[in-house]
């Protein structure tokens, strides 16, 4: 097909996530290779975005191509009570690789589905029925995690489960920039904990957070905050489940970004970059007091894709090109060579009002003044955004514009001068929201 008769089939027959059918303009991607995507015409955007920062390997990997194909040609499916050889090797490799105790995992296809299970697991293990959960956050779009969600995607969606105790974010929207580390860790954790009390300690089961909130604004957590929070839940018996579906697999710099806070869950949930997203994966990882409980008692979950063999395949060779090429640690390097473009647009571009990053998980945020306004308030819009997409578009750069903010997660393949190419487009886009800067 070209590329006007793809967009005009999958729009008239088939249904957009988070949109309004009649109203997308989807780009017509024929084939994708490295960092880079095709159209069926030939043109060529930079992923700049690894689609939904999942393709951490970068595309078409031919050693992950295989595998599936070789796992497809021996064992192409198997009911999920079955033991097979991909399920051996690759959940004892996990359990290597995950720091800790962290030792037996289920396998579901996405993170909205490892969420799900790990709210069950935390409900059974505990006895207790209430989920803490950030209001800047998102876990998935299946019904229960949409409720943990705190961003307004939840609300038309609601009511909701229930159950939820929602509490802010160690920094607040609009937080002081003069507070320190140290103030906002203090403050949110003798906050959250007065919030705690007010529930009943014996009422809540478990905390979810994004070890490093994702689409909600790239937040890394502060210095302290995950030791502080995790022995804080521990004080109360409650679990703390680090859902790092987009910051884990070498995203941050590190192969988990919880490592960051020298740190282990109880719960890890994990999907996207486990599989670069050439198959669909979700894993819930459990620490050993946890799983041992499921050794005499019924877990009660499952899904006709538990256990997939071809996305196992996939998983474990995905993990293999990590470590041979050394990608996690390309994410650290290649991290700080993004920060330093990074701050070269903030100290040319007067619409700049921040950046951060962490390894290759990162964004750059728009204001509106001087004041240091942000050019969009929560949820809303502004027309210049618009017409920033599209001039990225128009110059060979894919990626997602999140309210006021210019996401930066490409491949964790990426070269220094693959990364110069990109900022250079996001240079010139930014003059756009320049021209329209009051003051």
């Amino acid at each position: 097909m070209n590329s006007q008769e793809m967009i005009e089939l999958c729009t008239k027959y088939s249904l957009f996530s988070w949109s309004a059918t009649g109203k997308v303009d989807p780009m017509p991607i024929a084939r994708a290779e490295n960092i880079y995507l095709y159209s069926p015409e030939g043109q060529r955007w930079i992923d700049f975005n690894s689609q939904l920062m999942s393709v951490n390997i970068g595309h078409g990997h031919p050693k992950v191509i295989a595998a599936i194909q070789k796992q497809a040609a021996t064992l192409a499916y198997a009911y999920p009570g079955m033991a097979t050889e991909i399920r051996a090797k690759l959940s004892k490799r996990l359990a290597e690789l995950v720091p800790g105790d962290i030792n037996t995992f289920f396998y579901t296809l996405g993170g909205a589905e490892a969420n799900e299970n790990a709210i069950k697991a935390a409900r059974l293990f505990t006895g207790r029925h209430k989920i803490i959960a950030r209001y800047r956050s998102y876990h998935g779009a299946t019904h229960g995690v949409m409720s943990l969600t705190g961003d307004p995607r939840r609300w038309p969606n609601e009511p909701g489960m229930a159950g939820i105790v929602r509490v802010m974010d160690p920094h607040p929207y609009d937080y002081s920039f003069g507070a320190s580390e140290e103030e906002v860790v203090k403050n949110n954790l003798q906050y959250v904990e007065e919030v705690i009390h007010y529930e009943g300690p014996h009422t809540i089961a478990a905390m979810f957070i994004e070890t490093v909130t994702g689409t909600n604004g790239i937040l890394p957590p502060p210095v302290g905050y995950l030791a502080g929070l995790k022995k804080l839940l521990e004080k109360h018996g409650i679990l703390l489940v680090c859902d790092e579906v987009m910051c884990g697999w070498g995203r941050t710099g590190k192969l988990f970004a919880f490592e960051h806070g020298n740190i282990v869950p109880d719960i890890v949930t994990m999907a996207k970059g486990l599989t670069s997203s050439y198959m669909p994966l979700g894993v819930m990882g459990l620490s050993d007091r946890i799983a041992n409980h499921f050794r005499d008692n019924v877990f009660w979950g499952g899904l006709t894709y538990n256990a997939h063999p071809m996305c196992l395949a996939a998983a474990d060779a995905v993990i293999d090109v990590l470590q041979e090429e050394k990608l996690v640690e390309n994410s650290a390097r290649m991290g700080e060579v993004m920060r330093g473009h990074m701050a070269r647009l903030a100290a040319k571009h007067r619409s700049v009002r921040e950046h951060r990053n962490i390894g290759l998980f990162g964004l750059i945020e728009l204001r509106k003044n001087a004041k240091n306004e942000r050019l969009v308030p929560y949820a809303g819009s502004h027309p210049v955004m618009g017409k920033l997409g599209k001039f990225f578009r128009d110059n060979g750069l894919f990626t997602v514009l999140q309210w006021g903010t210019v996401m930066c997660n490409p491949p964790l393949c990426i070269n220094e001068k693959q990364l110069e190419e990109s900022f250079e487009i996001i240079d010139r886009g930014l003059s756009l929201v320049d021209e329209v800067f009051e003051g």
